[in-house]
């Protein structure tokens, strides 16, 4: 395989000429990140992002155009704790010769949880925790006042607003997940993104795959999750934008053969936000949707229309 960073050359030059401007080109892997880069760089960046709404970055592998964009790009940002698992060689690779930087990577590791299926890893959802993503925001706003010295009051009043949103969101999220009562709180999903959702909010949860989606489910898998939830009588699952909803539905359908009706609570974000120009296309949303829409559907009290009223359909 011929080094990535000749194929970097050889694309950037076969690109359109960029035309000059003041604001600080960024890419980004993820909508999380581009949406903290954004909102805390304001009109001082430039964001595109990699991946939009409905891709699994666990399985996402760079395009032509993706490599070209990185390598003309002032500043790259992507996710790391092996999130981008299929991009990781390439980005450490770039990062030879441009600015990437691993947001979360600087995270402390006694806040991240372990990985099962991957030694020495961690799990790397960690937007699902408004407070811990908060730090990840100050990650972005330490990176970006690096870049831009001259309009750090400017980047330093972004990250406010934005820290000042996760922290409402943090408090909403304990008010309508508080109300759901505690023996339904089991959130069974897709797979497993939400283990940091649950450790703040004090939910089991259940993924049928892994951490990651390329970890596939065995028939004896899904044949135990069907035994737990007809022995647990768990009345709702969870659906997810960027995983099939295959294993799911098996599951409803070997409960229903077993005499336990199971339905489906609604469509969570886990590892892509919701589309884009939407309100469930941003991190707040996008968390607002899933908080809402979890404890509606297990048995709590959730304003329909979420914490802002912005949500466009909660079930």
């Amino acid at each position: 395989m011929p080094r990535l960073l000749s194929i970097l050359a050889v694309l950037a030059a076969l690109a359109l000429p960029v035309q000059a401007q003041d604001r600080l080109s960024i890419v980004a892997t993820t909508g999380m990140i581009a949406d903290a880069a954004r909102i805390v760089g304001g009109d001082l960046v430039e964001v595109q992002v990699l991946m939009g709404p409905g891709v699994d970055p666990h399985a996402y592998r760079q395009t032509r155009s993706d490599i070209v964009a990185t390598a003309r790009a002032d500043l790259v940002l992507w996710h790391g704790l092996y999130l981008e698992a299929q991009m990781e060689e390439f980005l450490l690779e770039l990062a030879e010769s441009n600015t990437v930087i691993p947001v979360a990577e600087s995270l402390p590791r006694a806040l991240l949880l372990g990985s099962e299926n991957y030694a020495d890893r961690f799990d790397p959802h960690v937007w699902m925790d408004p407070m811990l993503w908060a730090q990840a925001i100050s990650a972005v706003e330490t990176i970006l006042i690096d870049r831009l010295p001259d309009h750090a009051a400017t980047l330093q009043a972004n990250a406010a607003a934005l820290a000042g949103q996760a922290e409402a969101l943090q408090s909403y999220a304990q008010e309508v997940l508080g109300s759901v009562p505690e023996d339904t709180r089991v959130l069974l999903t897709a797979h497993d993104a939400f283990r940091y959702l649950g450790r703040a909010y004090g939910f089991e949860v259940i993924g049928i795959q892994g951490i990651s989606t390329e970890s596939e489910a065995g028939l004896q898998r899904i044949g135990a999750l069907v035994d737990l939830l007809v022995e647990r009588r768990i009345a709702a699952v969870f659906v997810e934008s960027s995983v099939s909803d295959r294993n799911i539905r098996a599951l409803i359908e070997g409960a229903a053969a077993q005499g336990h009706t199971v339905t489906i609570g609604g469509e969570l974000y886990s590892d892509a936000m919701g589309p884009d120009g939407t309100y469930e296309g941003t991190w707040i949303g996008m968390i607002d949707h899933n908080v809402t829409t979890i404890a509606r559907a297990l048995g709590g009290t959730a304003p329909r229309a979420g914490m802002q009223g912005l949500l466009a359909v909660v079930n």
